[in-house]
């Protein structure tokens, strides 16, 4: 599959469908962050969990975020399958970003997707944890909102701090390197981890391939 630099992937001939997969990065960030305040505070002054544990359970599960990150991106996003079914849902969630990466309207998960999957996780956490599901939850949330923001930056903008350049070159690479690689896109750790992390030292930049990935400044979705 060629990538595609202008322009973006037409997903649903129906229109409010076809709309349906496009979000702003505020968007997202608005609807979550009152969630994310809400479950804290309940949990701290409603089911008076201690604020150290609150802290452990919120960064463990940042954590589990990247491993759902990790997993979902390898097993789930780029699926291989004969199925024309399973196809079309594997380029309609993450096919299409390989094929115009510069599409910045679907690099965060739309609203109503996003809602049904996370009340889904929600439900889940909720019954393996009870109550400190309103501590695991927001905590998972923030992950992926970071995961996402780190996404939409790798795309838009150079890395800002020369420590950050292998996490920006881990995921340039998996777009037109090997897309069996570098999985990983908010932390190369479960890469390293399971096997999948490119080898940063031996492998050298093509910077035209680099700028395909790049938004353009004033750039117009057609």
């Amino acid at each position: 599959m060629q990538i595609q630099n202008s322009g973006q992937a037409r997903l649903f001939k129906n229109p409010v469908l076809e709309a349906l997969t496009k979000a702003h990065p505020l968007v997202i960030w608005g609807m979550y962050i009152p969630i994310i305040g809400a479950m804290l505070w309940y949990s701290y002054a409603g089911l008076h969990v201690a604020v150290w544990r609150i802290v452990l359970i919120f960064f463990l599960a940042m954590l589990s975020w990247t491993l759902f990150e990790y997993l979902a991106h390898r097993y789930i996003f780029h699926m291989i399958s004969r199925s024309k079914r399973i196809q079309k849902f594997a380029y309609t969630l993450h096919g299409n970003h390989h094929h115009y990466p510069r599409d910045r309207q679907r690099l965060f998960m739309p609203p109503v997707p996003s809602l049904i999957i996370s009340s889904v996780l929600f439900s889940a956490f909720y019954l393996f944890s009870g109550r400190y599901a309103f501590i695991f939850f927001p905590g998972f949330v923030l992950g992926y909102l970071l995961y996402a923001s780190m996404h939409y930056a790798i795309h838009a903008w150079a890395p800002p701090f020369e420590w950050l350049k292998p996490v920006w070159r881990n995921h340039q690479m998996h777009h037109y390197r090997n897309e069996e690689k570098g999985f990983g896109v908010s932390s190369p750790l479960w890469d390293w981890v399971f096997g999948t992390m490119f080898d940063l030292r031996s492998e050298t930049d093509d910077k035209a391939k680099i700028q395909e990935l790049m938004f353009r400044e004033k750039e117009e979705i057609s």
